[in-house]
């Protein structure tokens, strides 16, 4: 019997499904193994993304090798991103104060008046400025849309929180953890297949709708209309297989490990947790900003842990106690 047999046959001490203190839907997860990675040649990437210059489909050398990795433990994840009212909820709590304020340096943010030519990097979005954080990314949110402008140490620390509150460890996903939890059991570039086009049925993307406020990007957008232009409320979309929603579009999502390009052609098989050291985080999913090319199930992207960005947001994992009956994977 494969160790993700046993579990689910002893799983009926551990729910499926917990809400937390911020009420966050957790989802229990199986072990199980998959191909994690992307090694698709560019030439037929080329066939799916038409619109691309070459040099970006031939960039995506850190995808590879395809290599199988085993989740040996069964872990719960955030059925949504972490929303607003959530964050709230966690600083008033806490008395955390979240970067993009304590270092007076703000964030970053949409304002229609803003060229990017006249940033040093060509920013799609002004800042950093003290104008902008996690409550103000210059377009109007809901308590119920994902929070952005928060840094991966904003995220250890709702993380940390969340540990020390309810006696259970709670942590950011393993990349492995996460592209699992995405892919759902599938291998193609999306969980919705590999179609560009059926990312308007399962995630708030570069659309026609965003597209409007970023008339050169035109060529990029998916060709639809989802009705939102900037983020949406988290669970707008349909999910995938697991039940999971937004794990590709609304926001980008912090993950634990360092980014190496590297990194796959040595990765353990089980459970691998990332390089010991490095100087960026692994990011991943996209956002409502994002070209379909980088919202893809093995798209890497990476940030300095202090980054605070309009488009980056957290998902977070609680980790499952082990049943009674479930045999240690020697």
């Amino acid at each position: 019997m494969s160790l993700a047999c046993c579990f689910l046959s002893a799983c009926a001490t551990v729910p499926t499904t917990v809400t937390n203190t911020l009420g966050m839907q957790m989802v229990l997860l199986p072990s199980g193994d998959f191909m994690m990675g992307n090694d698709t040649p560019p030439e037929d990437l080329a066939r799916l993304y038409p619109q691309y210059e070459p040099k970006r489909l031939k960039e995506l050398t850190d995808e590879a090798p395809v290599h199988l990795v085993r989740i040996t433990r069964p872990f719960y994840i955030a059925r949504h991103e972490v929303t607003v009212g959530q964050f709230r909820q966690f600083v008033q709590a806490s008395g955390y104060t979240p970067e993009s304020v304590a270092d007076k340096t703000g964030g970053y943010g949409y304002n229609p008046s803003y060229d990017p030519a006249t940033s040093r990097r060509g920013d799609a979005f002004e800042g950093r400025d003290s104008r902008y954080s996690w409550e103000n990314p210059g377009f109007v949110q809901g308590d119920d849309h994902p929070v952005v402008n928060v840094t991966w140490n904003d995220a250890q620390a709702l993380v940390r929180w969340l540990s020390q509150t309810e006696g259970r460890r709670y942590r950011l996903p393993t990349e492995a953890e996460w592209e699992y939890a995405c892919r759902a059991g599938t291998r193609t570039q999306y969980h919705s297949g590999d179609d560009p086009v059926s990312l308007a049925a399962v995630a708030n993307v570069f659309d026609a709708d965003a597209a409007a406020n970023w008339q050169k990007w035109q060529a990029f957008a998916v060709p639809a209309h989802d009705g939102y232009a900037f983020t949406a409320p988290v669970g707008q979309f349909a999910a995938n297989a697991f039940g999971l929603h937004d794990m590709h579009g609304n926001v980008w999502e912090w993950t634990a490990d360092w980014h190496d390009d590297t990194y796959y052609a040595r990765s353990p098989v089980d459970d691998p947790a990332g390089p010991a050291e490095g100087e960026v985080k692994v990011r991943r999913g996209g956002s409502w900003h994002t070209w379909p090319l980088y919202a893809r199930c093995a798209y890497r992207n990476w940030n300095n842990p202090a980054t605070r960005y309009t488009l980056v947001g957290i998902r977070v994992v609680m980790e499952a106690p082990k049943p009674e009956g479930v045999p240690t994977r020697d």
